[in-house]
């Protein structure tokens, strides 16, 4: 049985308990874990996320390393899988959750975030982007750290071979700077607690 919960799994957690992404989430949790290759997906984005994320690292600092997971202390339910973790001593000392999002709207709906403050950017980011704040709320859970980088990465081309050879510059990534945020964190929580109550039974 799979019996635990991904960073992706978080919007099918915190959704209405009657709806069918919950439901669906409770099928997932008690069947056999899935298996996931972005790299093989037939959808163009999954597969240019992939590839992208790829050609990202080469621009980041040694000391990030990709596909990194981690678990909540407490309720081992929760597993998060960060997409850069930075490592000081063995342990995560920071991240980066990376989006990768077509130019057009890179241009229109990232771009002008920049203006704003860091508390201001957080709230639009809630407001505009609710799947990925709250998948970073879940992943500074699992973490157990207060902050964290959402980084978007602009899509000039979903053909694989541009993508494969693709020399990402600064000009291409818009970062922010998120921070925990107590009360979806605590929901988080109070949603996971039956599913542990579950795990534990079965186990």
């Amino acid at each position: 049985m799979n019996l635990t919960i991904g960073s992706g799994d978080v919007n099918s957690l915190l959704s209405d308990k009657k709806s069918k992404s919950y439901q669906n989430l409770w099928r997932k949790f008690i069947g056999e874990k899935p298996f996931y290759n972005a790299l093989s997906s037939p959808i163009d984005a999954l597969r240019t996320g992939s590839i992208l994320e790829d050609r990202y690292i080469q621009i980041l600092p040694d000391d990030f390393y990709p596909q990194v997971k981690v678990q909540h202390e407490k309720l081992d339910v929760l597993v998060a899988t960060l997409d850069f973790a930075k490592f000081d001593a063995g342990k995560v000392v920071d991240f980066e959750e990376t989006k990768t999002i077509f130019f057009p709207d890179f241009a229109e709906k990232i771009m002008p975030l920049i203006e704003f403050s860091d508390e201001e950017k957080n709230k639009l980011i809630k407001q505009k982007f609710k799947n990925y704040y709250n998948q970073v709320q879940f992943q500074l859970l699992c973490s157990n750290l207060e902050s964290a980088t959402l980084t978007f990465i602009s899509v000039y081309s979903y053909e694989d071979e541009d993508n494969y050879h693709r020399d990402i510059i600064p000009e291409d990534v818009i970062k922010f700077r998120m921070h925990r945020d107590e009360s979806v964190i605590n929901e988080i929580i109070d949603r996971a607690k039956l599913f542990q109550l579950v795990k534990n039974d079965l186990i």
